[in-house]
């Protein structure tokens, strides 16, 4: 019936075609709508990460945009002191495999890498730096945050080598 009365107000209009899509989400059931979003969803660390992007939002909102990478980690150093979370900073890799110079912004709950960046865009071989402190370390999950974005845009890196 809603969909019906939606339908008649907005017969010549350009938006008719939103009035079924519509119809369509109020025709499916609570339960089925969120199986449908919710179908092979293994998130790694799905707690640690969403406290981290809380901080992350948090810093970009206190900071802005144009600082440099130095500025955003003393923010994010001292939220992580305030939210009581274990962390190393400036963790070098060095312990783990050969080559000296691998070094983390952050090691969280020795559980995910973050690396903070503060550049117009993220380019691949931030990736690549990304899945190499992850083997180096053994870890499943990498964070990469570029703080320079107008909306920042936390990206999850997964180490796909790890057993």
């Amino acid at each position: 019936m809603i969909g019906g009365v939606l339908g008649a107000a907005f017969k010549s209009s350009p938006f008719q075609g939103a009035v079924f899509y519509v119809k369509s989400i109020i025709a499916t059931p609570i339960h089925e709508r969120t199986r449908m979003t919710r179908t092979n969803s293994k998130i790694i660390h799905p707690e640690l990460s969403y406290e981290l992007n809380g901080i992350f939002f948090q810093a970009h909102r206190e900071l802005g945009r144009f600082c440099n990478e130095r500025q955003y980690c003393d923010l994010i150093e001292k939220l992580l002191i305030e939210n009581k979370m274990l962390y190393k900073r400036e963790f070098e890799l060095s312990d783990f495999c050969g080559p000296k110079g691998n070094r983390v912004d952050f090691l969280i709950e020795n559980e995910i890498i973050v690396d903070v960046k503060a550049k117009k865009f993220i380019t691949k071989d931030d990736y690549i730096q990304m899945l190499r402190y992850l083997e180096c370390a053994n870890l499943e999950l990498g964070m990469i945050v570029n703080f320079r974005s107008t909306y920042l845009k936390p990206k999850r890196v997964l180490n796909s080598k790890l057993k």
